[in-house]
């Protein structure tokens, strides 16, 4: 179990501290995350399908200056570990990754909101010396701080909490372990459900309601859903080019014959000159 322990916080740490590292690289999403589970535990399946469901549930959430509503990249590794090492039923490891995800958000909060300020100080003392050199070993010093932190908090939830987690699932009942599974099942519903409400709006309703009849009623794939809709963006697209070259073309036009009409009365002029003094 040191072993999966290991791995478990290698996967948080290039995850979560590789986002940061190059900029927002997106790698921190439970998409990715649970991909790299998979192929360091060796069953990439589980993982992709574990990362997944996770995004589902977690690309609603939206963090607010240094308020965090969950934390994904932790939530979705010991939920993919626990999946594939300790054979927790999916649904299940899903139902346990939210209140993992909003507990390691308090976590965040705290190292961002007051153990990083510790250093701020220091930041300053540097700066004012013009030494970047060594601001640079300090941000760096303090970026492996905080995401080695992340990689121990993991490290000890697998290696301390495996056991108590495969003893609390072997515990449960089985009717209680089939609530778990569903309400796993309903929490990418709710996810899609908080992303929608931010993004609803009239004139993105009937393309929700086109995608909830090919899915739904017609039995689509979500790749297939997909596609028709990379379809309906392109279509989209050559229609709003037309519309903007219809409108670039009439903002031309009076210009166009402002000039012609400058010119004809040019010519006008000069034809009067000509006949008053012949």
């Amino acid at each position: 179990m040191l072993g999966t322990a290991i791995l478990a916080a290698l996967c948080v740490f290039i995850c979560f501290g590789g986002n940061w590292l190059w900029g927002q690289t997106m790698i921190e999403r439970p998409l990715v995350v649970g991909l790299v589970a998979g192929l360091v535990f060796g069953d990439v399946r589980t993982g992709v399908m574990m990362g997944a469901s996770l995004e589902a549930i977690f690309m609603g959430a939206v963090d607010i200056g240094g308020a965090l509503s969950a934390e994904p990249v932790t939530a979705t590794v010991l939920a993919t570990t626990f999946a594939i090492t300790l054979n927790v039923d999916e649904k299940a490891a899903l139902a346990l990754a939210v209140p993992i995800g909003v507990f390691a958000a308090f976590i965040s909060m705290f190292m961002k909101n007051v153990v990083m300020n510790i250093f701020a100080p220091l930041v300053d003392k540097v700066a004012e010396k013009d030494n970047p050199r060594q601001l640079t070993w300090l941000h760096f010093g303090m970026w492996f701080v905080n995401y080695f932190i992340f990689s121990l908090v993991t490290f000890i939830s697998v290696l301390a909490g495996a056991k108590p987690v495969q003893q609390m699932v072997s515990a449960i009942p089985k009717n209680l372990m089939a609530g778990l599974s569903a309400t796993g099942g309903l929490l990418p519903a709710v996810g899609f459900a908080i992303l929608m409400r931010m993004l609803w709006s009239k004139q993105l309703s009937p393309y929700y309601f086109l995608g909830f009849i090919l899915t739904a009623y017609m039995k689509l794939p979500s790749v297939a859903v997909a596609a028709v809709g990379i379809i309906i963006v392109a279509l989209q697209w050559m229609r709003d080019k037309q519309l903007l070259d219809i409108e670039n073309a009439q903002k031309k036009a009076p210009t166009a014959a402002a000039v012609t009409n400058g010119q004809d009365g040019a010519s006008a002029n000069e034809q009067e000159e000509e006949d008053f003094f012949s």
